[in-house]
C-alpha cells in the first residue's frame, strides 16, 4: 500500500487521542447507570466514522443500547465489507487490582492500560483510523459499512432483531471483525473458529432467613454447602462435563485437522509462567490448545452467599449464588444446553433446599473455511505485512453475534485479531501493544486491496 507506514508514522499521536478520548467514556453496557455513557460513546463513534471519510453516520435505537451504522459507498460493482465491533466493555472490579485508573488511559512500557484498550475499542479503532487512510489516499476499492454495537459483553441481546429488521441495510459480501488475539507479536494468526457460550446464574434458598451457626449449624442444611458440593460434581475425574447428553452433538474434528492446528507455536511452559500456575488440568486426551479450541468446556464465574467482611461472624447463610458458563464447539446448541443444565442441576438438588437456574445468555459456536476468498485476502494481509504466513486457530472465546451474522444475514465473518493473550481483556490491568495497534492499522489496508481484487 502506497505510503501506509509514513502516514501512521505522521499521525500515530493523533491516532492514539482519539482512542483515549473514547476510551475515558466509562461505557460499561451491564451497569443501567451508565446508560448516558453508552449513548456518548455511541454518540463518539458516529463522529469518529464522519471524520474518517464515511458518508453517513448515524446512532440508531435498539430495544436496549444503541448501535452505530455508517456507510461508504464506492460502487455498485465493488464488493461490501461490513467492519462489526463493540464500544461497551466489561465492569472494571476489582478496582483496587488495577495500577492506574482504568478509564484515563497510559503509556507504559510501550503499551496502552486501559478498560477496552484492546476489547474492542483499540481494535476496532484500528478499521476506523485504516479506513481513514484509504479514503485520504484515494486507494479504497471496497464498499464499506460500520457497525458498531453495545450490547457485546451482555450477550448482543437486541442485535439479532436489529439485523432482522435491517438486512438490506446490513448486505454486504463478509464481515471483517477484529475482537480476537493472534498467537504472539511474531507469530500471526487468523481466528478460524469460535467456542459457543452458555450462562446461567443459580441460586440455592436454605432457611428462610441467616440463622446462628451454632444453634443451627449440622441440623440445617447450608445452602453454600450444597452449593459447592453440586458444583464440584459437575466435572469428572476425566475433566468431563456429567450433565447427561452434553457431548451428543459435539462435533469431533479430525485426526489430521488435529495435527495441522498443532502445528501452531505453543510454549506450555512459557504459557503456565504467563498465569502464574505451576501446572495445567482439564479434559484428559487433549493438549491444553485444543481443551480451549475444539473442546467444550464448564467453569464457575463467580460464587457468593453468606458473610464477606471483615472479622468472623457466625452465621448459616439463608442463600447462597453463583454464576456459571460453558464454552460450546461447532454442533452444540446453547439453548438446548441451557435446557439440559437447567433440568439436571435443578433436579439433583437435595430436598433440603430449593435451586433455581435462570439462563443469562449464549450463542452459537462458529467456524470460518480456510478456503473462502475473504480468508485467502486477511491470510494474503497478514503476509505482506508481517512477512509470513499465518496460521489457522480456533479460538477458545466467544463472539455470540458472529454465528447469529451467518443466520440472519447470510455472511461469513473473518476474524482478523491483534490482541495478545498477555492483554488482560476482561482482567484488571487490561493493555494492548502500542505495536500490535500500529500493525493492525498498517495490515487491514491489505484486506482490503485483496478482496477488492478477487
Amino acid at each position: 500500500m502506497k505510503d501506509i507506514k509514513q502516514y501512521i508514522e505522521e499521525n500515530k499521536e493523533r491516532f492514539l487521542e482519539e482512542l483515549f478520548e473514547l476510551i475515558r467514556i466509562p461505557s460499561i453496557s451491564s451497569d443501567s447507570a451508565r446508560k448516558g455513557d453508552m449513548l456518548r460513546a455511541s454518540e463518539k463513534w458516529k463522529q469518529i466514522l464522519l471524520d474518517a471519510g464515511a458518508d453517513r453516520a448515524e446512532v440508531m435505537e435498539t430495544k436496549g443500547h444503541p448501535v452505530v451504522f455508517g456507510e461508504k459507498k464506492i460502487s455498485d460493482d465493488a464488493p461490501t465489507v461490513l467492519v462489526y465491533g463493540h464500544t461497551d466493555v466489561m465492569p472494571v472490579d476489582p478496582l483496587e487490582l488495577w495500577n492506574s485508573d482504568p478509564f484515563e488511559p497510559v503509556i507504559k512500557d510501550g503499551k496502552i492500560w486501559a478498560r477496552g484498550a484492546d476489547d474492542d475499542k483499540g481494535q476496532a479503532f484500528m478499521h476506523a483510523k485504516a479506513f481513514e487512510y484509504l479514503v485520504k489516499t484515494n486507494q479504497l476499492h471496497c464498499n464499506v459499512k460500520f457497525l458498531i454495537e453495545g450490547e457485546e459483553e451482555i450477550g448482543s441481546e437486541n442485535l439479532p432483531e436489529f439485523c432482522e429488521n435491517n438486512k438490506e441495510l446490513l448486505k454486504a459480501d463478509v464481515i471483517l471483525v477484529s475482537d480476537t488475539t493472534m498467537l504472539a507479536p511474531e507469530t500471526p494468526s487468523i481466528t478460524s473458529g469460535l467456542r459457543g457460550l452458555a450462562y446461567w446464574q443459580v441460586d440455592v434458598t436454605g432457611p428462610n432467613r441467616d440463622l446462628h451457626s451454632g444453634m443451627f449449624g449440622g441440623a440445617v442444611a447450608n445452602p453454600i454447602n450444597v452449593l459447592s458440593k453440586m458444583i464440584g460434581g459437575l466435572l469428572d475425574e476425566n475433566g468431563k462435563v456429567t450433565v447427561p447428553g452434553f457431548y451428543d452433538d459435539v462435533l469431533e474434528v479430525s485426526t489430521e485437522e488435529r495435527e495441522l492446528m498443532g502445528r501452531a507455536p505453543f510454549n506450555v511452559e512459557k504459557y503456565k509462567k504467563s498465569i502464574g500456575v505451576e501446572a495445567l488440568q482439564g479434559e484428559a486426551g487433549f493438549t491444553s490448545q485444543e481443551r480451549t479450541g475444539i473442546r467444550p468446556s464448564f467453569d464457575v464465574c463467580g460464587i457468593w452467599g453468606g458473610y464477606t467482611g471483615e472479622g468472623a461472624k457466625t452465621v448459616l447463610p439463608s442463600k447462597a449464588h453463583a454464576k456459571v458458563s460453558s464454552r460450546l464447539v461447532p454442533h452444540q446448541d446453547h439453548h438446548k444446553i441451557a435446557r439440559q443444565f437447567k433440568e439436571y442441576f435443578e433436579s439433583i438438588a437435595p430436598e433440603a433446599v430449593k435451586v433455581e437456574v435462570s439462563v443469562l445468555h449464549g450463542g452459537q459456536a462458529y467456524v470460518c473455511p480456510i478456503d473462502i476468498p475473504a480468508y485467502k485476502a486477511a491470510e494474503k494481509a497478514y503476509q505482506e505485512s508481517y512477512g509470513i504466513r499465518p496460521v489457522p486457530v480456533r479460538s477458545g472465546g466467544s463472539i455470540p453475534i458472529i454465528s447469529t451474522f451467518e443466520q440472519i444475514l447470510g455472511i461469513k465473518s473473518v476474524l482478523m485479531g491483534f490482541g495478545l493473550e498477555s492483554d488482560a481483556i476482561h482482567s484488571p490491568n487490561e493493555n494492548f501493544p502500542l505495536e500490535q495497534f500500529y500493525k493492525g492499522i498498517e495490515t487491514i489496508p491489505y484486506f482490503y486491496k485483496y478482496f477488492a481484487a478477487q
